[in-house]
């Protein structure tokens, strides 16, 4: 007979860990109080607050200057603005029924923040990219705003109701198939595992889309930095500066002194072997770089270091706010919250940069540094059909449910989720019924907009 496997925990005591099976049946026991059923439905509670008034809270802290091209990328439609309001889901999600399972959560798991990148092995893979909003909460969470997200966006495509919610079940389904099959391998598998690029373009039904992927794959591992990213972002030949393009990129003059010592700090939280290849560059440059949706108004910047004159390093230094999660969820443990970012990334994605850090501005702003681009592939989300919508859904739920299983117990969520699809079509109608609200959200936004209470600054393209 073999013995049961052993657990240690925080506090150094010993004691048998449970085994799958207790875990499964936990999870089982959990119905009873939380029957699957009762994540489906969504009804705004009689004192939720004014959307608008959200996003003026979350503008709190925000560069004064760039608020309104916040303002303005979110208005071009539901679904830019659903991206810009985690701190609105948050606080919905916060109302609806939960578990008390926790894990690390992305906390903004919304479609567009899975994207492909390059591990430091230059394999490329598929994975959750954004986690400023990290934090330990409830699974469901990001299983409910990444579902929704798929509404949203399927209707801002023009997508038939029909195909928004066969996203949404192929999403959760996926999410709940992964979570058993975590659940029923060893931990190491878990954090072993990942999704390659080659293996998810391959799954693509759509020849078209497989070409298109693929050879955009190509480009990216046959280009250096120096010859993708070097002659777009700079000029000033031999002495190569950042390349304005006001307002989204530009020189602050203080940027250059105060950007240049929160640099020099986030050395110091990089292992020293990495200090070591850091040391290799030269520090050339600084400057404001607006990016995304939700991010617009925080402090982010490009910086732009050389080796040599054909060998260039760009990293993002990118301010940390506390995460929306936080009122719902509790603090995160660490006080930096650069650190609770970077911790979150080493959490939930299966290949993490080699240059992350965390680091300090004189204003007493939080950052964190990675790569700015490292072979990132975004995909074209307004441009997806009914088939591209419905299994781009299916490896996003898979991904996620494979961050989450990293921190959790799999075979637990696993034991709640059931083999069958009572939690996915409750997740579906819920779906539904929230991007309804985020419609009325967003008309109420851009009726604040029109009638000057919010500035909004639209690019143009």
């Amino acid at each position: 007979m073999g013995t049961a496997p052993i657990h240690v925990d925080a506090s150094n005591s010993v004691h048998p860990r449970a085994t799958q099976a207790e875990l499964r049946a936990k999870g089982r026991k959990l119905r009873e109080k939380y029957p699957r059923s009762s994540h489906g439905t969504w009804k705004a509670p009689r004192d939720r607050r004014d959307p608008v008034d959200l996003v003026e809270d979350a503008n709190i802290g925000r560069l004064p200057e760039l608020v309104p091209i916040r303002h303005g990328r979110m208005m071009l439609s539901p679904f830019t603005f659903y991206r810009g309001t985690a701190l609105n889901m948050a606080t919905d999600l916060a109302t609806t029924p939960a578990t008390g399972i926790r894990v690390q959560v992305c906390g903004d798991a919304h479609l567009g923040n899975f994207r492909l990148f390059a591990t430091p092995e230059r394999r490329v893979i598929f994975d959750i990219h954004d986690l400023d909003e990290t934090l330990p909460a409830p699974w469901e969470w990001d299983v409910k705003r990444l579902a929704a997200s798929f509404v949203v966006a399927s209707r801002n495509n023009n997508l038939s109701e029909q195909v928004a919610r066969e996203a949404v079940l192929n999403c959760v389904r996926s999410y709940r198939e992964q979570m058993a099959e975590f659940g029923s391998v060893n931990v190491l598998d878990v954090w072993y595992a990942s999704f390659e690029a080659d293996t998810l373009i391959k799954n693509f039904r759509c020849k078209r889309h497989r070409k298109h992927l693929a050879k955009r794959l190509a480009k990216v591992r046959e280009r250096s930095a120096f010859e993708n990213d070097f002659p777009k972002l700079t000029s000033g030949g031999s002495d190569p500066k950042i390349r304005e393009h006001p307002p989204t990129i530009y020189h602050w003059r203080k940027a250059k002194y105060q950007g240049a010592e929160a640099f020099y700090t986030y050395h110091d939280t990089l292992p020293s072997y990495r200090r070591g290849l850091l040391n290799r560059f030269e520090l050339r440059d600084f400057a404001i770089k607006v990016v995304g949706v939700g991010s617009v108004g925080t402090a982010c910047f490009v910086v732009l270091l050389m080796a040599g004159p054909e060998d260039p390093l760009f990293l993002q230094v990118k301010e940390a706010r506390a995460s929306v999660l936080e009122p719902y969820a509790g603090a995160s443990i660490f006080p930096h919250h650069g650190q609770r970012v970077i911790m979150g990334h080493r959490l939930m994605q299966s290949s993490s940069d080699i240059f992350l850090g965390w680091t300090s501005g004189r204003s007493g702003r939080h950052y964190y540094v990675r790569q700015l681009r490292n072979a990132k592939i975004k995909f074209e989300i307004d441009r997806f059909d009914s088939s591209h919508m419905v299994q781009f859904a299916e490896h996003c739920g898979a991904t996620l449910a494979r961050a989450h299983a990293r921190t959790g117990e799999p075979a637990t969520i696993s034991g709640y989720l059931g083999k069958g699809d009572i939690f996915d079509r409750s997740i579906a109608d819920f779906s539904i019924a929230y991007a309804d609200q985020a419609e009325r959200d967003y008309e109420a936004f851009v009726k604040a907009i029109h009638k000057g209470r919010l500035e909004a600054f639209v690019e143009e393209k």
